[in-house]
C-alpha cells in the first residue's frame, strides 16, 4: 500500500481499539482492489467523541467504523441518521459526504450474513440475546425483518425504562414478540433459552476470563446454537463451555467480516473480497 497527498482515509473509533483487526481488514481489501485509502485505529470514548467526529470534517475522512462504547453517543453529533439506524438507535458506520455526515447501521445485517453463511436460517425461530448495547439492539432490529418469531432480551437492572421504549418501539413496528427480562432473573433466564433456538452473547462479558452469567451447565443442550459477538478472543468461556455440551458455536468473526463489508461498499461502492479477507481473518487468528 503506498500513501501519498490524495490518499483517502477512514477509521475505527473505539475504546479499546487495540485489539481490533478492522484496521487488517480495510487495509487488505483497499490494497487488493487497488483503492487509494487507508484505514486506522484510534481510540475515542465519550470524553473525546464530539472532537473526533468534528474532526472527520476537520480531515476529510470519507467515514469511521463506531464501536463501544460509541454507538448511541455519537447519534447526537451526525447530521443524520438511516432508517436502521433510527429504529435501533445505534450507528456503527459514518459516511462523510461532502461534510454531511450520516450515520448507518451494518451490524445487524452483517451478523445475519454470517448465520448465513454457516448455513443457519432462523426465520420463525426463536432467539435469546443478552445485553441491550449499541450491537445487540442493532441485531435485534434486523432480527424483526429476518422472520423471527419471538426474541427474549436480558439486560442488567439498569437504564430499564430508556431501553424497553426502544424495545417497543422496534416491535410496534413489525409482528415480532420483543420481551425484556433482568438478566439476574436465571429462572426467567434458563425457561427462555430453554425455547430460543439461538442464544447470543451481545454483552462485553465475553472479553473477560470467566462468563458467570451462565454456570449452570443445564442452560445447555445439543440443538442449541450459542454465538458470541465477541471476536478476541476466538473462542470466549460463554462458547468454550457450550461446545463442551454438543452446542454449535459462531463468534463474532463472521459478523465483522460482514458488517465490515457493507462498511466498505458504503464508502468506496465497491464489493469487498469476502473470500480473500475471511482468508486473511482465519490465518490471523491461527
Amino acid at each position: 500500500m503506498q500513501i501519498d497527498s490524495k490518499t483517502i482515509l477512514t477509521g475505527l473509533f473505539a475504546s479499546p481499539s487495540f485489539h481490533s483487526i478492522s484496521p487488517i481488514i480495510h487495509n487488505n481489501a483497499f490494497e487488493k482492489l487497488r483503492l487509494n485509502y487507508a484505514y486506522l485505529s484510534f481510540e475515542v470514548n465519550k470524553d473525546n467523541l464530539k472532537d473526533a467526529v468534528q474532526s472527520i470534517k476537520t480531515l476529510n475522512m470519507r467515514g469511521v467504523n463506531l464501536s463501544m462504547p460509541n454507538k448511541k453517543e455519537v447519534i447526537q453529533y451526525l447530521d443524520e441518521i438511516s432508517e436502521t439506524a433510527k429504529l435501533s438507535q445505534s450507528v456503527n458506520t459514518i459516511v462523510n459526504d461532502n461534510g454531511i455526515l450520516k450515520g448507518c447501521s451494518t451490524d445487524g445485517k452483517g451478523f445475519f450474513k454470517s448465520l448465513e453463511e454457516e448455513k443457519i436460517f432462523i426465520k420463525d425461530k426463536n432467539i435469546t440475546i443478552l445485553g441491550t448495547g449499541g450491537a445487540s439492539i442493532a441485531i435485534i432490529s434486523q432480527a424483526v425483518f429476518e422472520g423471527i418469531k419471538n426474541i427474549f432480551v436480558f439486560k442488567r437492572d439498569k437504564n430499564w425504562e430508556e431501553q424497553k421504549k426502544i424495545l417497543d418501539n422496534i416491535a410496534s413496528k413489525t409482528n415480532c414478540n420483543i420481551e425484556l427480562n433482568s438478566l439476574e432473573d436465571k429462572n426467567i433466564l434458563k425457561r427462555k433459552v430453554e425455547e430460543s433456538d439461538l442464544l447470543i452473547n451481545a454483552t462485553s462479558v465475553g472479553m473477560k476470563e470467566d462468563f458467570s452469567l451462565i454456570e449452570d451447565k443445564s442452560f445447555f443442550r445439543k440443538d442449541l446454537i450459542v454465538s458470541d459477538i465477541i471476536y478476541n478472543p476466538s473462542k470466549t468461556k460463554l462458547l468454550q463451555i457450550a461446545e463442551k455440551e454438543g452446542c454449535k458455536i459462531i463468534n463474532g468473526i463472521g459478523m465483522l467480516l460482514y458488517q465490515g463489508a457493507l462498511s466498505f461498499e458504503l464508502w468506496t461502492n465497491k464489493k469487498i473480497p469476502v473470500d480473500y479477507i475471511k482468508e486473511i481473518i482465519f490465518n490471523y487468528f491461527k
